[in-house]
């Protein structure tokens, strides 16, 4: 039977996310209560029956280590395949490889020794829960080289800007990558490809001093390879940015969207937490929230996003916000159009305001 082996390839996602990556990669940002956002990528692969997955991290990937640990919540602690996260390796004099590439070469051994011929790569700022298997399917069927998975932006928006765009013909090949704005067919960084072509590809590209796989060993082949695209049409979401997190969590407020990431099976699997339920006193309030185990609230919450063991005390009043794990809330405060970082301690009395268009970021283990 044909299978795929996985790969989350970090090192070109670029990102401005200021505070909520001074102490972590952008792949570990907390996301949508009690998620990660490589949860998604990694949760795919593996309902898509992919159980050997290697994630290239150059760097602050210390977070990332403590939530993934050794992938038992993925079933990935296995003695055959598993999870591995690969940082790039400087003790070969003889390396001359750079950007992704040193990766692919630094690593080869787990290419080489793989027991699937086809290796799915993706990137974690497409947030989305897709059946591969499906698109691999596809791939297997069309006699292709590279199978790019796509998506459509009902909305354009600045998020977009730095994604690829997809032209192909009737048949689905692609005949162009490009980075013409007002094509919404995008390409989510999701693609699949031989193993040995792969690797043959790689080799092509560090013979030639490149420093990016996909531009170099795919984009700028076109002519000389099979690729041919897989359309998603399920929810999904580019976050690249405080305002498009921002808002991609607020838009989970909108239960069809939470219910088609969450509720559509295989669902998303993240790390295991032993906290107990929330807990509401009296008088508190909670309206169209989402808020995860161990919170406890006597304040008001109202379109807002809380993780697991926020404390949000009596008087204390929190609108349209993102307030992550541990935060404590004290007494009359008021919170609006915020995010906060874990562990941020808002005293008695504070007034936060921020703008739907550029909420007010707090960064982790902060006084105020």
């Amino acid at each position: 039977m044909k299978t795929m082996m996985g790969l989350i390839n970090l090192e070109h996602e670029h990102h401005v996310f200021n505070e909520l990556t001074y102490f972590r990669t952008h792949a570990s940002i907390p996301f949508a209560g009690r998620y990660r956002m490589i949860d998604f990528a990694l949760s795919n692969m593996v309902n898509s029956g992919i159980n050997e997955v290697a994630i290239f991290a150059r760097s602050k990937y210390r977070s990332l280590s403590d939530h993934l640990g050794t992938g038992e919540n993925w079933n990935l602690d296995r003695r055959n395949g598993g999870l591995y996260i690969l940082p790039p390796d400087w003790n070969d004099p003889s390396d001359v490889s750079k950007g992704d590439l040193q990766f692919f070469h630094n690593n080869r051994d787990y290419f080489n020794r793989g027991k699937s011929d086809y290796v799915l790569i993706t990137g974690s700022q497409f947030t989305a829960n897709i059946d591969y298997d499906e698109a691999f399917k596809y791939h297997i069927d069309r006699g292709a080289d590279v199978t790019l998975v796509t998506t459509v932006a009902e909305e354009l928006r600045e998020e977009h800007i730095p994604y690829f765009r997809i032209c192909a013909d009737d048949l689905g090949w692609v005949e162009d990558i490009t980075n013409e704005q007002t094509n919404p067919l995008l390409f989510t960084g999701a693609y699949i490809i031989n193993r040995s072509l792969l690797m043959e590809l790689v080799d092509d590209c560090i013979a030639y001093n490149r420093d990016h796989f996909f531009v170099h060993g795919i984009k700028e082949k076109l002519a000389d390879l099979r690729v041919v695209m897989y359309r998603y049409k399920g929810y999904g979401a580019f976050i690249n940015s405080i305002e498009s997190y921002y808002r991609h969590n607020m838009n989970l407020l909108i239960e069809d969207n939470y219910l088609e990431l969450f509720f559509n099976p295989p669902f998303v699997k993240t790390k295991v937490s032993s906290n107990p339920p929330a807990k509401y006193y009296n008088p508190s309030s909670v309206k169209q929230s989402i808020l995860a185990n161990g919170c406890e609230v006597e304040g008001e919450v109202d379109k807002s996003i809380l993780f697991r063991g926020v404390i949000v005390n009596e008087g204390a009043q929190i609108k349209n916000s993102i307030i992550m794990q541990r935060c404590t809330i004290e007494e009359d405060v008021y919170l609006e159009n915020v995010i906060l970082d874990k562990d941020v301690h808002v005293k008695k009395g504070q007034r936060i305001i921020g703008s739907k268009d550029k909420p007010y970021v707090v960064a982790k283990r902060s006084d105020i």
